[in-house]
């Protein structure tokens, strides 16, 4: 013991001789990339081409840590770096034996040793490391040190750290390791190349039960368990660090450069499960078939899992190429937010009739997709069986262009072909779409009208939020959709969802949200080629409705109907929203008689009260075809003989929809902010 002491005090008195210690501040990690549940997605080599993961004492199975103190240093709470009783063993063997038998190497010496490599075993680089360990621990706490040698303990070849060891010979983290697991980890690092079980089994399972048998001492675990895990197989091989979401991480890891550990929002059981779903669709889809998959948080916009592809490494099908970010045409599922126009500008009602037949803008004759028409049928039932003609002759009644900017203001990025312009062709998939923006848009509808703009990185700055259309128009895009035929052996009613091919069958798509989640699903070939037979209905949407399977929660009901949604059958509704396209069925192309000349589209005005009453703000109209209907935020004010002055009484501040209607269907419509 005397010995012991004087030692220490010979080390503490010259410790300043070897100048500061190497701290580890200069140490460089692995990059690791986790999901918002704090499991390990993806890690990238340190520079140096290692993989090296940072690691603290919460990172282990505390059983891990009892097992690792009971075999190295079970006075590591207690000591200074340096423990007097295995140093006077250490010494008096090697004075009576003339040769190193055990070093009596604390943890905190090891980790000196393996901040300061040094090649040859000798009583100077003991003595040295025994000098590092005091320094290290007059400057780290025991919990810094711990952590220390769980980040830096060599476990064979470039793997360095529990966590990567765990990883590369049982594939987890390692909070969830058994005992026999536990037991050959804590033996590696003594001696990590002569036990590497991926190319020493045998040694490797010798030392582990040397571990278990020294352990057992400790009274810390059961006989049975002890012996449960001696009979525990040895891997014999090492397995791929984990490679979840790779194009996010890829994505991230671009943008937070500086940064070691980088968190995003997506939950990584939940991105496991989707990307075995995309592989296994992909495979019985065929050869050179992929699917993308994008699921978002209505409420936050956050990303909560995004796959790019089924297999990141598989060059058939295109792996390393980002399929959520890719162009391509989104067939019919820009047809609800034509819809959604018609709605906001008070031309069309759920209940509305709407033509379906033969009809020719010009030289542009669209058909529908089985090259049949249905006639007379309700908008609701021209959604829902998602009609062509009905979308394009409400297209050609909103605007291309008008829907072209609505999508853009609210983030979307469209792409149209090279040298043309929005057309009528837009509302069929005549345009390039990211399925990113799609499912984006969609949550839009889910929220009543308004885009929260996607991330997925925790640190990510936030957007503000963009506005679709209004909140009664969505609602009735959703109540629509929520009825939508679902695919077979699915059950309906429950997800408000829309289908949509490409011309030529090269993308399939479905999209859908329910009241707390929307997702995307994309499938095709990367390279554009045809694949005939390819259907929206048949290929994307069964994935779809997998996808909400695989989510935790139970589907949450859609939002509840905002102030301003008509519940009525077509004969109720007013005259002009009967029936929508009269004059376009046959063939003309007049501009709208009817107007609203005060007040102009995008104006502010200024509220006047008298006490606590809102005085009534007026709306001149004039053209038409007598009678005119006068309706705010799509409910009917009331019905003039012709052009003239009405009234209405606003219930406060805040943007109002002002819609005239005729009774040929001609319309006007004005948005307006009141302000007090």
């Amino acid at each position: 013991m005397w010995c012991g002491a004087i030692v220490a005090g010979a080390l503490v008195g010259l410790a300043d001789s070897f100048g500061p210690p190497p701290l580890g501040k200069n140490l460089t990690y692995s990059k690791t990339v986790l999901g918002s549940d704090g499991d390990l997605l993806r890690a990238y080599l340190a520079p140096d081409g290692r993989w090296r993961l940072p690691a603290s004492r919460t990172d282990v199975d505390p059983r891990f840590l009892d097992a690792l103190l009971a075999y190295e240093d079970k006075r590591f709470y207690e000591h200074h770096g340096v423990d007097p009783l295995s140093m006077t063993r250490a010494l008096y063997q090697f004075a009576t034996r003339g040769e190193i038998v055990s070093g009596g190497s604390t943890i905190t010496m090891q980790v000196a040793r393996l901040l300061e490599p040094r090649r040859k075993r000798s009583l100077y680089a003991k003595y040295r490391q025994m000098v590092r360990a005091l320094q290290l621990e007059q400057a780290y706490s025991k919990n810094e040190i711990l952590a220390l040698y769980l980040t830096l303990a060599p476990y064979g070849g470039n793997l360095e750290g529990i966590r990567a060891a765990s990883f590369a010979y049982f594939g987890k983290e390692p909070r969830r390791l058994t005992l026999g697991e536990t037991a050959l980890l804590v033996a590696l690092p003594q001696s990590p190349e002569y036990r590497r079980p991926d190319r020493h089994p045998d040694h490797a399972r010798a030392a582990r039960n040397r571990v278990l048998d020294r352990i057992s001492d400790s009274g810390i675990f059961s006989p049975e368990e002890l012996g449960a895990a001696k009979a525990e197989p040895v891997p014999n091989a090492r397995r791929p660090m984990p490679l979840g979401a790779p194009h996010a991480a890829d994505d991230a890891k671009a943008a937070s450069s500086d940064q070691s550990i980088i968190r995003l929002t997506i939950r990584a059981r939940l991105q496991r499960r989707l990307e075995r779903l995309a592989r296994d669709r992909a495979v019985a889809l065929g050869d050179a078939m992929s699917v993308a998959i994008v699921v978002v948080e209505n409420d936050t916009g956050r990303v909560l899992a995004r796959v790019g592809t089924p297999d990141y490494f598989d060059s058939d099908r295109a792996g390393q190429v980002d399929l959520t970010r890719a162009v391509r045409s989104p067939g019919s599922t820009l047809k609800p937010f034509i819809y959604g126009l018609g709605f906001e500008d008070g031309l069309i009602h759920p209940e509305s009739l709407i033509e379906d037949r033969p009809i020719r803008f010009g030289d542009y004759a669209p058909e529908n997709f089985d090259q049949t028409f249905q006639g007379t049928v309700t908008v609701r039932r021209a959604l829902q069986q998602s009609l062509n003609v009905p979308a394009v002759s409400l297209l050609d009644a909103v605007g291309p262009s008008r829907l072209l900017a609505r999508l853009d203001e609210a983030g979307a990025r469209l792409k149209l072909p090279e040298h043309e312009t929005a057309g009528l062709a837009l509302g069929l998939g005549g345009i390039g779409i990211r399925l990113v923006d799609l499912t984006a848009l969609y949550a839009g509808l889910a929220r009543q009208g308004t885009v929260a703009p996607l991330y997925e990185r925790a640190a990510e700055p936030r957007w503000p939020e963009r506005r679709l259309m209004e909140p009664v128009a969505a609602w009735y895009v959703g109540d629509i959709l929520r009825d939508a035929p679902p695919p077979p052996n699915a059950l309906g009613g429950r997800i408000a969802f829309k289908t949509g091919t490409s011309y030529g069958y090269r993308d399939a798509w479905a999209v859908g949200f329910d009241g707390r989640y929307t997702v995307g699903v994309w499938t095709g070939r990367p390279d554009g080629a045809p694949v005939p037979g390819l259907l929206g209905r048949t290929a994307a949407a069964p994935i779809l409705f997998d996808v909400f399977a695989r989510l935790t929660e139970q589907p949450r009901p859609l939002s509840p109907a905002p102030q301003g949604v008509l519940t009525a059958r077509t004969a109720q509704l007013p005259p002009p929203l009967r029936r929508f396209g009269a004059n376009t069925l046959a063939g003309t192309t007049r501009a709208p008689d009817v107007r609203i000349l005060f007040p102009p589209d995008g104006a502010s005005l200024a509220l006047e009260a008298d006490g606590d009453t809102i005085d009534p703000v007026a709306i001149k109209v004039t053209g038409g075809t007598a009678p005119l209907n006068i309706l705010v935020d799509g409910l009917p004010l009331q019905s003039a003989r012709g052009a003239g002055t009405v009234f209405f009484s606003p219930q406060g501040p805040g943007f109002v929809r002002l819609t005239v209607t005729d009774a040929v269907g001609d319309a006007d419509s004005v948005l307006v902010r009141l302000q007090q």
